[in-house]
């Protein structure tokens, strides 16, 4: 009976020390998923890598062309927390997006956003934000107007970040995002809360076998603490393999990795086995 006793406590400490360094520390891991609202792939892969996978916060983006598509399975999923991914830029060549605004100095001549925000190599010139001569008024009305039609939506809305990391266009606009989020109470940072970002693959994992390979071996390796990853699901759909823009051709492929990786049976054991905690921004608030 002693014996049976010492293997059992054995085994109980073993597994209680995968998971908390002596001082107590749980391992914490936000999965964030970004663009739904942006196609009808985007959208199942989203919900997929949430319903069946370890992702727990999604970005919506409001002017996307499927935003109301969004909008119904975001509903009928109500565990999956939900932030606004603020949009200034419609970045891919062969679909594109509106603002919600009237707001000439965010557009092209032909009313949709420019596709980026810093000019980029093999992009013909005046299509990067940066170079526009925007207003910041103009910026913060278009803002305010997301993000009230996605609270409108959805109203458990949690948080907003920048679609293509916008805020790095100008010390202005960071500051006006900062001030947005503090004014309507979606001032969730990860980063202001401990939480590190980690890469769950490499450069060169470009199959979804190596991708899944890395990822298991990083969840093993990860110590006590708190992590943060952000990818884009999606699949490789006749739809998805048509967006694409100078430079990123093979979004189709490479977004269909991200949603096995976050769907994988043997990362989710993984996450399992290790006790891995995984949250959402909102569970950041509690």
């Amino acid at each position: 009976m002693k014996t049976k006793s010492a293997i059992f406590i054995s085994i109980w400490l073993l597994i209680f020390s995968n998971t908390y360094s002596q001082d107590g520390k749980e391992i914490l891991l936000l999965i964030r998923g970004d663009d739904i609202g942006s196609s009808h792939t985007a959208n199942i892969a989203c919900i997929d890598s949430y319903r069946d996978g370890i992702m727990r916060s999604v970005e919506l983006m409001v002017p996307g062309p499927w935003f109301p598509e969004a909008v119904r399975l975001l509903n009928e999923n109500p565990g999956l927390d939900v932030g606004v991914h603020l949009v200034v830029t419609s970045e891919w060549n062969d679909i594109k997006w509106r603002p919600l605004t009237c707001c000439p100095s965010l557009v092209d001549k032909d009313g949709y956003f420019y596709p980026m925000i810093w000019q980029r190599e093999g992009f013909p010139q005046g299509t990067a934000l940066k170079d526009a001569n925007w207003k910041i008024e103009e910026i913060e009305a278009e803002f305010r107007a997301q993000i009230e039609m996605a609270r409108r939506y959805v109203p458990r809305i949690s948080h907003i970040n920048c679609h293509m990391v916008c805020e790095s266009c100008a010390p202005e606009i960071a500051d006006l995002i900062d001030r947005l989020a503090r004014e309507y109470g979606l001032n969730i940072d990860p980063h202001e809360r401990g939480y590190e970002s980690i890469s769950l693959w490499g450069r060169n994992d470009t199959t979804a076998e190596t991708r899944i390979a890395s990822a298991v071996k990083t969840l093993q390796n990860l110590k006590p603490g708190k992590y943060f990853f952000i990818d884009h699901p999606g699949y490789d759909t006749p739809e998805m393999r048509a967006i694409w823009h100078i430079g990123y051709e093979n979004v189709a492929a490479d977004r269909d990795g991200v949603t096995k990786v976050f769907t994988s049976s043997k990362v989710k054991d993984v996450i399992s086995e290790r006790n891995i905690k995984l949250v959402s921004y909102r569970d950041l608030t509690k």
